[in-house]
Order: structure tokens, then sequence, then C-alpha cells
């Protein structure tokens, strides 16, 4: 048996949900609850395909000296995905934990011996205390941050400021949050024993902003695209922000975009995206004496 990992502020935490179960909101709420302590983290969402029911993984680097690249190995794996237990078991360093839902038990055979298993009743938690069943479904992963915030060292008012912030404007999501957060919290201070991985407060973060790495690629084409058009050294108040005007208003005027179904809107920001798609193509493709001209 090899020993538990150590760690303080140096880890990697993996999130295993199902497509569609609404996982990525509480995933993003983890990581940016450590970008708020001053620790820097790297966040990217990996999924096969973007279909409701499929397996979706978060994965999340935590690492105090700014190295936030894709490190290999699991250092904490949240399994909630029964589909793909086995691959994410497998893919825990030796001496690394894995938190999972222990309502239901599961045989021996299920874990490793070379790993700290971390068993929470969030199904029977949130059951106990909401009754409807999408609600169930949505809390319940709020419930394992709770957990995750007991056991690596959160500060909870960082949680709660993120919690609020989330959902300013739906006032009455945030209270079932937070008692959802706190079920998982008081569990994990009263059931479950100190691991070895730990957060602590650090000043690493500066003026950075969270940007997860699905995302990189496409501000990085955006900012390559503003400095070819306006030049590194010019002063000069950008145009971008007209020409984002300008792509709203286009797809304000389409026919879907005044339909209120998600369908509708999911294609709304598809026509967004391809908008912005081609004006970076476009200011690749002109001439610096034309750039001004093309986006005024």
């Amino acid at each position: 048996m090899p020993k538990p990992i150590a760690a303080i502020n140096d880890f990697v935490v993996k999130f295993a949900n199902v497509n569609g179960s609404g996982s990525a909101s509480a995933n993003g709420l983890f990581a940016k609850s450590i970008l708020r302590m001053g620790v820097p983290v790297g966040a990217r969402n990996i999924f096969p395909s973007n279909i409701q029911g499929l397996p979706t993984w978060y994965e999340v680097r935590v690492n105090e000296d700014n190295w936030l690249g894709r490190r290999g190995g699991v250092d904490l794996m949240v399994a909630m995905n029964p589909q793909t237990w086995d691959s994410d078991v497998k893919d825990i360093v030796p001496g690394g934990y894995l938190l999972y839902d222990s309502s239901k038990p599961l045989p021996a055979s299920k874990f490793r011996d070379d790993i700290t298993v971390i068993g929470a009743p969030l199904t029977e938690l949130i059951a106990a205390e909401f009754s409807n069943p999408r609600e169930r479904q949505l809390l319940k992963n709020i419930c394992y941050v709770g957990v995750l915030a007991q056991l690596l060292g959160f500060e909870t008012e960082v949680v709660k400021q993120r919690v609020t912030e989330e959902f300013k404007g739906k006032d009455k999501l945030i209270q079932p949050n937070f008692k959802a957060f706190e079920l998982g919290r008081a569990y994990a201070e009263a059931n479950i024993a100190p691991i070895g991985l730990r957060l602590r407060r650090a000043d690493k973060v500066g003026e950075r902003i969270f940007v997860e790495g699905n995302e990189a690629p496409r501000w990085a084409q955006f900012m390559a695209a503003r400095r070819s058009a306006h030049g590194t050294r010019s002063r000069r108040p950008p145009r971008w922000r007209k020409a984002s005007r300008n792509i709203a208003r286009r797809c304000a005027r389409t026919p879907m975009a005044s339909a209120g179904t998600r369908s509708s809107r999911r294609k709304m920001r598809s026509h967004r995206l391809a908008w912005c798609s081609a004006l970076v193509g476009r200011a690749r493709a002109l001439s610096p004496a034309r750039q001004d001209r093309a986006f005024r």
C-alpha cells in the first residue's frame, strides 16, 4: 500500500459526470473558488460528444507555481458516472483518492487497494431535503463541492460568494445551493477524516482572468487578430467593440433569435461564434492599411 499523497496547492482533481446533469456549473464553481483564494488553476472540459447522457470530464490542475498544463494522472477523482467507472478509477495515481456516491453499496472488486476510497451518500443527503427530481440531480453536484471544500480546506465564505454571483438575479436558487453545499460540508466534517491534499490561500493570481482550456484558443485568436489590426503599440481605442455590436445586431435580426426555445438559443450562439471566427479570419487576411477601414 503506497503512502497517501500529501501536497499543498499542487494536485489534479478530475470530475467524471454525465453530460446534461448540470455538473458544469458545480465544477466551474469549484475551480473559480480556488482562483478566488489566490491559487492559480487550469480547468478544461473534456467530452467526446456534446450529447446529453454521454460521459463528460472536467479536469482541474491546481499549482501555485503556475504549471497549469495537463500533467497526466489524477490525484483526486470524483467519480459520478457508472458507465466510465473502471477507466476513471484506473486514471488515479497510486496513493491518490477516490470520492464517490456511496448511497448504493459497490462490491470490493470495483476499488483499488493502492488508493484511498472516500464514500459520501450524496443521493441520500439530497433526497432527504429536496423533493423535486430535477432539483435533486442539480443539487447533488453542489453537495459534492461541499464535501471537497471540507476535505481540501476551502474558505467557505469564498464559495458562498461565488454562488451568490453565479445566481445573481435568480435569488430563489441561492438558498437551495447554500443548503446543498452545507449538507456535503457538514457530512464530511462529521464522517470523513482529513486527506493529504490541502488548499492554502496564496497571492499568485494577480490581475489574471479565469479562462477554461476549451476557450483559450478562441481568446488567443481574438487577441492575435486585435493586435494585427491595431498594432501592439497603438493607443487608439479598438474598433472591435463596435464590430461585436454589429455581430449582436445581425444575430438579433435572425428569426431564431426571437424564439424562446433552448435549441433556438443554441443556434443563435453558434451563429454568433461563426461571425466571430469570420472576423478573426478577415483581420488576418487583410493588409494592415485596410484593417481599420474593414472594422468601421
